[in-house]
């Protein structure tokens, strides 16, 4: 298993976008995280590494974008119109199980995981 690497973050204005990139790969699926200080650790978006089917926290959904670059093995995390509250630090993680809508926020499902990438959003 390759380890998970996780790269982009850093200080951004609110209203700007951001792209984390994760290099690495999971047997069945990839997904994003994100965690800040005395919380819990949240899912943010996963896909599918045959079909490449995504799926994403409701909330984020139109602002977030998860995609993957089979050549270069790497998981991207686009993100735009950044605001506060998406300043914390993100995670990249792997699945050596295949994932569906049922578990595919659960962090239990998830064997492999990086080190993380903080981002931090100022007004």
């Amino acid at each position: 298993q390759e380890p998970l690497v996780e790269s982009g973050g850093r200080l951004v204005r609110a209203g700007e976008s951001l792209r984390l990139s994760c290099t690495g790969s999971g047997r069945f699926a990839m997904a994003w995280f994100r965690q800040g200080p005395g919380k819990e650790r949240e899912f943010v978006a996963a896909i599918t590494l045959t079909a490449g089917s995504t799926y994403y926290k409701d909330s984020l959904k139109g602002r977030f974008t998860i995609s993957r670059a089979r050549g270069k093995n790497t998981l991207y995390l686009q993100m735009n119109n950044l605001k506060p509250e998406d300043a914390t630090s993100y995670f990249c993680a792997a699945s050596d199980w295949n994932i569906n809508s049922i578990n595919v926020r659960t962090i239990e499902q998830y064997d492999h995981w990086g080190q993380g990438t903080q981002v931090t959003v100022f007004a």
